[in-house]
C-alpha cells in the first residue's frame, strides 16, 4: 500500500499569496489545514492563488479548507484563484455550491514532474477546458 502524503508550500510577493499543493487535500491531512490558513489569512495578500496542479485527490474536508480561504480572502475585499484544478476537484467545489468564491485560471499548463529518481514523468492532469475523447480509450 502507498501513502501519498500531502504537502502545501506557501510563496508570497506584495500583492499575491500562492499556495501549491501536492498529493491528496482530503480528510486525512485536516490537521494541517488550520494551521496553514492562519499563515495565509495572516499574510493579508489581495490575491490568493491555489496551484493544484500537483493534487492527486480531494474530497469535501479538502474542498472546505479552499472554500474558508477563498472566504477569508473575499470577506477583505480580495480574489481566490484556483490553477490546474482538473474536473473532478472543480466537480466537488460546485457540488459545495462554491464556485463563485473562485475564479478559474483556464490558461494555466502545468509542468511535468521529475521525481528524484531523475526519470521524467508527465502527471496528466485535466483543466477545466479540457476534454476527454472517450472514443479513444
Amino acid at each position: 500500500m502507498v501513502t501519498l502524503v500531502s504537502m502545501i508550500e506557501i510563496a508570497t510577493s506584495p500583492t499575491t499569496t500562492t499556495l501549491v499543493i501536492a498529493g491528496e487535500l482530503d480528510l486525512q491531512e485536516r490537521d494541517q489545514f488550520p494551521g496553514i490558513a492562519a499563515r495565509v489569512v495572516g499574510l493579508r495578500r489581495q490575491l490568493l492563488v491555489i496551484d493544484m496542479c500537483r493534487v492527486t485527490f480531494m474530497d469535501s474536508t479538502g474542498a472546505a479548507f479552499l472554500i474558508s480561504l477563498a472566504d477569508s480572502g473575499a470577506k477583505r475585499g480580495g480574489a481566490t484563484v484556483i490553477r490546474g484544478a482538473d474536473e473532478r476537484d472543480l466537480f466537488v467545489l460546485e457540488v459545495c455550491g462554491a464556485m463563485d468564491l473562485f475564479r478559474i485560471d483556464n490558461e494555466h499548463r502545468c509542468e511535468p514532474a521529475t521525481p528524484a529518481t531523475g526519470f521524467h514523468m508527465v502527471t496528466p492532469r485535466m483543466n477545466a477546458t479540457d476534454r476527454v475523447d472517450r472514443r479513444a480509450i
